[in-house]
C-alpha cells in the first residue's frame, strides 16, 4: 500500500513537513511507502473553470503543469495526506490553487478519489488552524474518501522550522493520527473481496435560483 502526501509549505522541510513526517513514520512502520510531494514552492494557476477536464475526460487538466503529474500519483495511491501551513486564516494558495484543480479533474473523470483514505493536517503559529484544517477536510468530503481521525483537530503549533516538534499535544495528534490511517487502509486492504462496497451514484445537482 502507499500514501502519497502534499506538502503545501513554501519551506520544503518547515513546520507542515514535520508534521506529515511524524504521521508518515507511523505509516511506514506498518510497512506503508509514504512519498512526500513538495506543492508549496510551486508555480501552480488556480483552476480556469474552463470546464475542459469534464469534456476531454482524460484525467487531465488543460494546463501543462505538475498538477497532472500529481493526479496521477494521487489516482494510484492508497491514502492522500493534505498538509498546509496557515496563510491568513486559510491554507495557502498554491495549495489550494492545486487542490482545485485536482478535485475538479478528480470529480469530472468518475470521481477518481472515492473511497481512499484521506486525511489532513495544518500548521500554525498561534490562530486559525481550525478553519484552515476545515477548509482541507472539505475536499475529502466531497470526494467521497474515507477520512482518518485523530484524538483532536490535526493542528500542530510551532513559530521556526522544527519548533512544531516541541508541542508534545500536536505530536500526539499526528502519531495518533498516522497510526488510525494504517489501521484504516489496513482494513480497506483485508476487506476487498470480502465486503461489497457501495454502488456509486450519479451526482444529483439542483440550482436554487432559476
Amino acid at each position: 500500500m502507499k500514501v502519497v502526501a502534499f506538502n503545501g509549505s513554501p519551506r520544503k522541510e518547515g513546520n507542515t513537513y514535520h508534521a506529515i513526517k511524524i504521521v508518515a513514520n507511523e505509516l511506514e512502520k506498518e510497512g506503508i511507502e509514504v512519498e512526500i510531494v513538495h506543492v508549496g514552492d510551486k508555480l501552480i494557476q488556480g483552476c480556469l473553470a474552463c470546464g475542459m477536464c469534464a469534456k476531454n475526460k482524460n484525467e487531465k487538466c488543460v494546463i501543462d503543469d505538475e498538477v497532472n503529474e500529481w493526479i496521477g500519483l494521487m489516482k494510484n495511491a492508497d491514502g492522500i495526506i493534505l498538509g498546509s501551513p496557515v496563510h491568513y486564516s486559510s491554507i495557502s494558495a498554491t495549495l489550494k490553487a492545486f487542490l482545485d484543480r485536482a478535485f475538479y479533474v478528480s470529480g469530472a473523470n468518475g470521481n477518481l478519489l472515492r473511497h481512499k483514505v484521506g486525511a489532513a493536517l495544518v500548521a500554525v503559529r498561534r490562530s486559525g488552524g481550525t478553519q484552515a484544517f476545515l477548509q482541507l477536510m472539505q475536499y475529502l468530503n466531497y470526494a467521497e474518501m474515507l477520512i482518518a481521525s485523530s484524538n483532536y483537530w490535526n493542528i500542530i503549533h510551532g513559530t521556526l522550522p522544527g519548533e512544531v516538534l516541541q508541542d508534545e499535544e500536536g505530536v500526539q495528534i499526528m502519531r495518533v493520527l498516522g497510526k488510525n490511517m494504517a489501521w484504516l487502509l489496513k482494513l480497506i486492504e483485508n476487506g476487498k473481496g470480502k465486503i461489497v462496497a457501495p454502488e456509486k451514484e450519479e451526482k444529483v445537482r439542483t440550482n436554487f435560483i432559476r
